[in-house]
């Protein structure tokens, strides 16, 4: 049986580049589909360009929204599957080489710096481009390759002249050949099923990522950095409070919604990757935080240092459940996180603190333990509980909100908020000032302060000075990215010109 429709090895060259473009587009569109919470919204909103004011009213229409955002996720998987199987070769092409024109025009790159890593900071040609021209080889060229739209004439006897052995068994080869892409499919489909499991990569991906890295052209100087364990962090950590929504906004209840709408997943990484160019490689974030910092690292390249808090499991007397999945998670220290800190310590579970403890030290890991109230900490350094750092609320109580010394009791924080002004409504983390930095004077290892600036109660140069003079090595700050450059700046000129500070630096 003759070969009338091109050498071998064009097919096969066309098959492969067919199958690659596919693939990409199919993965981006299950990505998409198995983010149940995926949407176009912030892309479109940010695009720039000619055509920004069309991108733009499609993010702000309630009604034409969720169209698009249906639009691009399937069309993005059927689009890549036509590719990958060979069917509509022609017809999926064309409309590949629509869709990513979409996209180079959301965002074209006319140029910008080459130091940024973003991709619109290219010249005229971006990835986008190259796929797209590389569609147009496949819409053009006049070999398909192998695929399913082939079986039908593959399995036709052939010539009439040729013997009806060799026609069956020139047929039986092609047939096989143009399933060829079946199993290959199958096996990748396998392992990206694997690794969408649970949200753990690409809520938005490649053919529509597009993180924006602010300018710091106000940055200040070095932020300087202490060592915790074999980790070198810088001395201004982020916190995660404005990521996971625990915004301790007092009686302003919307508060928490706010910061969560505000904080989508694309500016949680634009904001990251402008703390890191800013000096800060260092997070620390509530367990459910996890997902989204191993996919920011996936996804970024990032080598952010991430603190994950740990909380046991008491229901089921699991106490290393949450300290398995973070390890999982690519957490690189765990403490016990400091509301169970406060809880196991008043409730006389001390055995329950020593066993999270070890059982982070002997995955490798560095150990801490935080809390807000210290008599806590107090008790399990007296059953000799002691570990790699601590992590402790550190503020004074000289702001408005604060209620009365003489209405603070101890562990009030576990307590719930009073429908007494003058008593505790989530207005105070260090009920006695005086108490944790006599605890944080006499410790021997590092000691890292949060709600430093009691949740947005104190300014910042304040907060920062008082933390940092009082003894601790790191402080620990929420912030959004509005804020981040300033706080940097803050703690530059704070850590310069510390003053009085009795403690030595424990790292």
């Amino acid at each position: 049986m003759s070969n009338n429709n091109g050498s071998g090895q064009g097919k096969w060259a066309i098959t492969v580049l067919r199958c690659a473009i596919g693939w990409h587009f199919l993965y981006e569109g299950l990505a998409k589909i198995a983010s149940t919470h995926w949407t176009a919204q912030g892309y479109l909103a940010g695009a720039q360009g000619p055509l920004a004011d069309v991108y733009h009213w499609i993010a702000a229409s309630s009604q034409l929204l969720p169209v698009v955002d249906r639009l691009n996720m399937y069309g993005l998987a059927l689009i890549g599957l036509a590719l990958f199987l060979g069917v509509a070769i022609r017809f999926a092409a064309v409309s590949g080489i629509v869709l990513l024109a979409l996209y180079y025009f959301a965002y074209p790159p006319f140029g910008g710096t080459i130091l940024s890593p973003t991709e619109g900071t290219l010249y005229l040609v971006n990835k986008n481009v190259v796929e797209a021209l590389a569609l147009a080889v496949v819409l053009f060229a006049r070999e398909r390759g192998y695929g399913l739209y082939g079986l039908i004439s593959a399995l036709k006897a052939g010539k009439a002249t040729e013997p009806a052995e060799e026609v069956a068994s020139n047929s039986r080869r092609e047939v096989l050949k143009h399933m060829a892409a079946l199993p290959v499919l199958g096996v990748m489909g396998y392992g990206a099923s694997k690794q969408l499991s649970g949200g753990r990569v690409d809520g938005f991906s490649g053919a529509t990522l597009k993180l924006t890295v602010p300018s710091i052209k106000d940055l200040a100087g070095t932020l300087p950095k202490g060592k915790l364990g074999k980790f070198e962090l810088s001395r201004l950590v982020m916190g995660g409070n404005m990521i996971g929504g625990w915004a301790h906004s007092r009686d302003l209840i919307y508060v928490p919604d706010l910061s969560l709408a505000y904080n989508t997943e694309q500016k949680i990484f634009d904001t990251l990757m402008l703390a890191e160019k800013a000096g800060i490689n260092a997070i620390n974030i509530g367990w459910p935080s996890n997902p989204v910092l191993q996919k920011y690292k996936k996804v970024t390249g990032s080598k952010i240092i991430v603190i994950s808090q740990v909380a046991p499991d008491m229901k089921n007397q699991d106490y290393f459940r949450e300290i398995n999945l973070a390890m999982d998670c690519g957490a690189d220290i765990l403490q016990v996180q400091g509301n169970w800190t406060d809880v196991l310590s008043r409730d006389n579970k001390f055995d329950v603190i020593a066993q999270m403890l070890d059982k982070i030290r002997s995955q490798g890991h560095v150990a801490g333990l935080g809390a807000h109230s210290v008599e806590g900490l107090v008790l399990c350094e007296e059953k000799g509980i002691i570990p790699d750092y601590y992590m402790k609320t550190l503020h004074h109580d000289r702001y408005w909100s604060a209620h009365p010394v003489e209405n603070r009791t101890s562990y009030e924080v576990m307590g719930g908020n009073s429908p007494d002004h003058n008593k505790f409504h989530d207005n105070m983390f260090c009920a006695f000032p005086e108490k944790d930095v006599a605890f944080v004077e006499r410790v021997k290892v590092p000691v890292m302060g949060f709600k430093i600036l009691a949740a947005g109660a104190i300014q910042p140069n304040d907060g920062f000075n008082w933390a940092l003079q009082n003894g601790a090595d790191f402080i620990c700050v929420g912030m959004f990215d509005f804020q981040v450059i300033k706080n940097v700046n803050t703690a530059i000129e704070v850590l310069a010109n510390l003053k009085d500070r009795k403690r030595e630096w424990y790292s």
